[in-house]
């Protein structure tokens, strides 16, 4: 039973909304990054507090691999391009969360990523990989897919499922509320605009009161304009993203939407992410009985061959090595935080030129740098264990997840204050913040972690007053909610938003 569940268990919360959550990812089935964990916790914390929710999945691999209990529900075919398919009903694996699999194997069934293939190039045809999601969660609300159960609201996660809220309303009136929510509005969705008449939608979608955008389509303009409510992981990032600096472009989209526009942070999953339980970990520990972080400290210096120095303040990245990150501002003060005496712990994977110069570093400084390129999540929970300072130097951050697991791990953060990093790091209490995108600025704000650090004392207020946050996702659980029951009478009271009425 989830921490959420438990909660809520004891109020017997009344009958909630039917909902529909519908994303290109979630863990552990596949993850490329924040939006998979997010997509795996937060539809089983509204269930604990009352809703029906299914998730709406595209038939990848590993999707299909994994889900349980799977039967066909309604053959499908041609559409998109693809020849066959079926909507399949089945359940996650290990829990009771139904799940409906768009399998349409001409456009799902290959290797490679979600979005792209193993060389990191986008799949040509992700338009209409992308476009038959939205297609599919359309007509689940519109009640034509399953006779047995249709959304009373959906809710669309970043570009890859955006198109569903363009479908719904462009054939109105539809009882279907729906919410949008951005998690990174640097990714889009861009295509050309001669492939518009793929999407099978009226002409008049394709102006710029539509998808057009700059002369092409972008699938992330269709959930900002024809969502019922738009939401996003954190209030800072609420805010940002409707001016030119954070707005990618879409900022005047957004103005336009006003109090449409809602920022909720998010939560973690607080039984996966519990340093008190977690299997991956060299020894457990909890904010009452922490001395099982000096055994995961040691364990990490040991397995990634740094000097066993207890006293050497450890720092970690666990990130996409992406110039989002703000990583080169790491390499570029590395030097000098290394003549502090701290060690590095790098797990990621992503630019191959930030690649490249981490390894470059861990070969340089062998007993105090170690990069390991990819992704492990056992080994991401050892890293976030062990270290003692997190580095979080965002140019950009959504909401950020690292943050606050680092916060339950009893590991301090240090970040670059915008975003979700600015909602939940506070300064001098539960760890360090920096604000011009720079080198300068960010070992400044690391000699002030380290004077907190030779205070032994104060060092453990520090990881304790992480540890005692209410970091699961119960709360925010709580405000999706009232955010449904907004868009669900906002969309009683108005008619569908369409182009040019």
């Amino acid at each position: 039973m989830s921490e959420a569940t438990r909660q809520a268990g004891a109020e017997a919360p009344a009958p909630g909304p039917r909902v529909l959550h519908v994303a290109a990812e979630v863990f552990p089935l596949v993850k490329t990054g924040g939006l998979a964990d997010v997509v795996a916790a937060l539809p089983p914390a509204l269930a604990a507090r009352g809703a029906d929710v299914r998730l709406l999945l595209p038939g990848l691999p590993q999707v299909l691999d994994a889900v349980q209990a799977a039967r066909t529900l309604l053959p499908l075919g041609p559409v998109f391009g693809a020849a066959r398919g079926a909507l399949v009903l089945a359940r996650m694996p290990g829990s009771a969360l139904p799940v409906y699999v768009l399998d349409l194997p001409y456009l799902y069934r290959r290797g490679g990523g979600p979005y792209a293939d193993a060389a990191g190039r986008d799949w040509p045809d992700n338009l209409a990989r992308f476009a038959a999601l939205g297609w599919a969660a359309a007509h689940l609300g519109f009640g034509e897919l399953d006779a047995d159960w249709a959304p009373q609201l959906m809710h669309a996660h970043d570009w890859h499922a955006a198109m569903s809220c363009a479908y719904l309303a462009a054939h109105p009136p539809t009882p279907v509320a729906s919410v949008f929510t951005i998690h990174n509005l640097a990714y889009q969705g861009v295509f050309p605009r001669e492939d518009a008449p793929q999407l099978g939608l009226p002409s008049r979608f394709m102006t710029p009161q539509g998808l057009e955008y700059h002369g092409q389509i972008c699938f992330m303009k269709a959930g900002l304009k024809f969502a019922d409510r738009v939401s996003t992981v954190s209030p800072t990032y609420a805010r940002e993203i409707a001016s030119p600096e954070y707005g990618a472009g879409l900022d005047g989209v957004i103005r336009s939407r006003g109090a449409d526009v809602v920022g909720i942070l998010n939560g973690i999953d607080t039984e996966v992410w519990d340093p008190a339980r977690d299997p991956a970990l060299a020894a457990p520990y909890d904010r009452d009985a922490p001395a099982g972080k000096a055994v995961a400290k040691s364990a990490l210096q040991h397995a990634c061959g740094l000097a066993a120095d207890p006293h050497a303040p450890l720092l970690a990245v666990v990130s996409r090595l992406t110039g989002q990150k703000g990583l080169d501002l790491v390499l570029a003060a590395l030097p000098a935080l290394l003549r502090d005496g701290a060690q590095l712990v790098v797990q990621g994977s992503g630019d191959a030129a930030l690649e490249q110069a981490f390894v470059e570093a861990a070969q340089a400084y062998p007993r105090s740098v170690s990069v390991f390129t990819g992704y492990d999540e056992a080994r991401a929970h050892r890293v976030i264990a062990g270290a003692d300072l997190m580095l979080v130097p965002s140019r950009f951050e959504p909401c950020g997840l690292t943050q606050l697991y680092a916060l339950r791990y009893g590991t301090v953060p240090l970040v670059r204050r915008v975003g979700g990093l600015a909602d939940t790091v506070d300064e001098g209490r539960t760890g360090f913040l920096f604000d011009e995108p720079s080198a300068p600025a960010l070992q400044a704000a690391f000699e002030r972690a380290l004077q907190a650090w030779r205070d032994p004392a104060r060092w453990q207020t520090l990881m304790r007053a992480g540890m005692v946050q209410e970091l699961s996702w119960d709360g925010p659980a709580r405000q999706y909610l009232a955010l449904y029951a907004e868009a669900c009478r906002a969309r009683e009271e108005a008619p569908r938003r369409m182009p040019g009425g």
